[in-house]
């Protein structure tokens, strides 16, 4: 296979293959991108809200009558539902992960082969090159210049060089040089899958959203059981039997809990999972797609982002005509037994030599370094890298790079170092002793999709910041051909501070950043989070992985490199930048529909503990039978939730999740839960058919005040919204219509005057809950800055 080093030895057969296949020694680790069919099973039937309803549900069957149970369905529902769409998305996700994973090459029967990450065996022989990603422990076996970043393991970002007989651990990734390696420990065995086997699982958690609805659950667990208690205690005062005490505190009880919360939010992430999906990008942790949507700066890396992986080789500028400056960089190309993107357009833009040099040595390319050299015995050393570290500052050959990448050209130097300069590469000043040679000027491609999707992110607030290791005259020329703002002035990053919160103010003031190495990276993410900015970062190289490890938001190019990939929340599969868009989009959806879907449940806790509390008190029966509750909440709140939960939305993320809810929530369950009790007392007050008729009462006014929280949550109108509106309120009117639905839901309106009352005691705490919400945070806002 071209460009693969070929390590010594055979490597396995494939008979040796399938005996260790066959013993259990293949590298069978858990997937990162979904948990089994059991856990999701289980995740969502067992419970601690099924349990709970499920023990009403009990209680409600024996002691009053089954069409009381209905709010039982919800369990059925919940959970069927539940595991529908995470099996959905676990499909999606476990299909684009395949896709996704880097193969891996190992050496069998003489030959280099690619196979699955789970195919590699034990004592299979593993062929490495820079940017491949370490999956199981071993042995070096054979070394040409190897260098393992194991950062990831051990913290340090110090490359470690590794010559034959050392040791690799998984979770390490290759950042120069190439090699092989003996599998000696796979599967679970490895390092790193021990390490992470539990911890990089598919998850819900970790996410803002998810901290507050599970902080939303905390409180609404510890109100239930004192108001459950003082239910039960006023109810069998109260009630004029056993079976209507616990019947009426049943239903009580049930209204308290969010049942359907986790549900909708389960379900807007596994769709937003699907949706994305379709457009080939594999989100490996689910909070990925909250966590675009609220990021506020995007660094992107400038090859492989803005530019695509390829280059062409657009001149070869002579600078001394003694030197064989064509020829050099032709076998430097030939050289290089793992070519990156330069070295390929290199290769393809220039003639072999007509006489073979023979490399005696090498060096291979580093990001810290930036040029990579061999040694060709008596036609000597010849290095290739960025002019500005090759050439000196006062050459004038420099100056020419200079004019060319101006006008956004990749340039980079070869020249002649005296024999011998290759024994430590890391101390080589090469700008001192470097003759130089040529000029390798290099075409990028620039996306196509690059400019609108930088304007997109412009238009919705979001920084973009271009980090690269290039030349930044060069990546600023590219940078204005695409319309980025501030791309006027780029920064040269080795004159950046290394103090964190002076960065941080140079970063914040401009947009372009070149010769970046890549801890400068991860220091500039840092820095910028130290400013209280949420950071996603893309990247395709070696470089690009500790800074994406750091960064509030990993993006990988499919393209890109396995160790970029291993660490990223997010891969594009096909390279598209424009894919970013949908990803906020998707985050943003999920975002703002499941606050609206977590205003609608806990309003209906909130109502539900005042009107609990307010019976306790005045030791009157329960205004409701469950089967009331099951209906008025269907209408208001499970029916409208799945609408809203998985409709389109482009509002922009906001922190403040709980307290905005909270907000909202407390004032509309007051007024649900106080102007409901208010109509049902009055109407107890005034006893006509008995208590059917004063739930009918009781459930007109909640459900008018409810549906009137639809509408403001709702908001902003369109005909869809509106149109769901109406029809919960079409539906509820037909079962007040038809005698067989108002028999079955135990309703009578027979009562005029009462339900008069009650609903013009329902109108009222709707216009003045509406003027609540509309003044009183901007007045108490205004009193908060004027204090100030």
């Amino acid at each position: 296979m071209n460009g693969v080093p070929a390590p010594a030895g055979r490597g396995l057969t494939d008979a040796e293959v399938r005996d260790r296949v066959a013993a259990g020694r293949a590298n069978d680790v858990p997937r990162r991108s979904s948990r089994s069919v059991p856990e999701i099973v289980r995740a969502n039937v067992l419970t601690r809200f099924n349990a709970l309803i499920g023990s009403l549900l009990v209680l409600v069957l024996i002691f009053g009558q089954w069409q009381d149970g209905l709010f039982g369905l919800v369990i059925v529902a919940n959970s069927a539902i539940g595991v529908v769409q995470e099996l959905r998305a676990k499909r999606t996700l476990d299909r684009l992960a395949v896709i996704g994973e880097t193969p891996v090459r190992v050496r069998r029967d003489g030959a280099v082969r690619e196979v699955a990450q789970q195919d590699v065996v034990l004592d299979d022989l593993v062929v490495l090159g820079s940017g491949d990603r370490i999956v199981v422990d071993g042995d070096v076996v054979s070394s040409d210049g190897l260098e393992v970043d194991e950062s990831l393991l051990t913290g340090e970002a110090d490359a470690v060089r590794k010559a034959a007989g050392a040791h690799v651990r998984s979770g390490s990734f290759v950042v120069a040089g190439g090699g092989a390696f003996t599998a000696a420990k796979v599967g679970r065995d490895a390092y790193a899958a021990r390490l992470v086997e539990e911890a990089s699982r598919f998850s819900l958690a970790r996410s803002e959203l998810m901290t507050g609805i599970n902080a939303f659950l905390k409180y609404v667990t510890w109100l239930i059981v004192p108001a459950a208690v003082l239910l039960f205690v006023s109810q069998f005062s109260a009630a004029r039997s056993a079976s209507e005490a616990v019947v009426g505190a049943v239903a009580g009880v049930v209204t308290m809990i969010p049942e359907g919360l986790v549900l909708m939010t389960s379900i807007a992430f596994a769709v937003g999972v699907v949706r994305l999906g379709r457009r080939r990008c594999l989100v490996q942790e689910l909070p990925a797609i909250e966590g675009l949507a609220r990021v506020d700066v995007l660094c992107v890396d400038k090859t492989g982002t803005l530019t695509e992986p390829g280059m062409d080789l657009a001149d070869v500028v002579v600078l001394r005509g003694d030197l064989p400056a064509r020829e050099a960089l032709a076998a430097l190309a030939a050289s290089d037994p793992d070519p990156n993107a330069t070295m390929r357009a290199v290769l393809d833009g220039l003639p072999a030599p007509a006489e073979p040099w023979e490399a005696t040595g090498t060096v291979p390319f580093s990001s810290a370094r930036k040029w990579s050299g061999a040694a060709f015995g008596g036609r000597g050393c010849w290095v290739l890298g960025a002019a500005d570290v090759l050439l000196g500052p006062g050459d004038p050959s420099r100056r020419r790079a200079s004019e060319l990448g101006a006008g956004g050209l990749r340039v980079l130097a070869l020249a002649r170092v005296p024999d011998g300069s290759f024994g430590d590469p890391d101390r080589l000043d090469v700008a001192a002793t470097a003759e130089p040679a040529a000029l390798a000027v290099l075409r990028q491609r620039l996306r196509p999709e690059a400019a609108p999707t930088l304007r997109y992110f412009a238009g919705q607030g979001v920084a973009v910041k271009v980090i690269s290791g290039d030349d930044p005259v060069s990546v600023g020329a590219i940078a204005r051909a695409l319309g980025l703002d501030g791309a006027e002035h780029p920064v040269d990053a080795r004159t950046l501070p290394g103090d964190p919160a002076a960065m941080a103010g140079v970063l914040d003031g401009n947009s372009v950043f070149g010769r970046v190495g890549p801890r400068q990276k991860q220091a500039m993410v840092r820095a910028l989070q130290s400013r209280g900015h949420t950071v996603a970062m893309t990247g395709d190289g070696v470089n690009d992985v500790l800074a994406l490890k750091d960064a509030d938001l990993g993006v990988a190019m499919g393209s890109g490199s396995g160790a970029t990939r291993a660490v990223a929340q997010v891969v594009l599969l096909d390279d598209a930048f424009a894919t970013l868009p949908h990803v906020v989009g998707e985050g943003r959806r999920v975002l703002g529909n499941i606050e609206r879907v977590a205003n609608l449940f806990l309003t209906k806790t909130v109502y539900s503990i005042i009107l609990v509390v307010l019976v306790g008190l005045a030791h009157v029966r329960f205004p409701f039978l469950p089967r009331h509750l099951t209906l008025i909440s269907s209408l208001t709140i499970g029916v409208p939730a799945f609408f809203l939960a998985l409709a389109p939305n482009a509002e922009r993320a906001r922190p403040g999740f709980v307290p905005r809810v909270l907000r909202f929530a407390v004032p509309a369950g007051i007024a649900c839960g106080g102007a409901t009790f208010a109509g049902y007392y009055l109407a107890t007050e005034r006893p006509s058919g008995g208590f059917t008729d004063e739930s009918t009462t009781a459930s007109l006014a909640l459900f008018v005040l409810t549906l009137w929280v639809l509408v403001l949550i709702a908001r902003p109108w369109n005909w869809w919204r509106l149109g769901l509106v109406a029809a919960m309120g079409a539906a509820f009117a037909i079962v007040l219509g038809v005698p067989p639905l108002r028999r079955f839901f135990a309703l009578r309106t027979g009562d005029t005057r009462n339900d008069a009352v009650a609903l013009a005691i329902a109108v009222a705490a709707a216009a003045l809950l509406t003027v609540v919400l509309r003044y009183v945070p901007a007045l108490t806002a205004r009193l908060g800055r004027g204090k100030a």
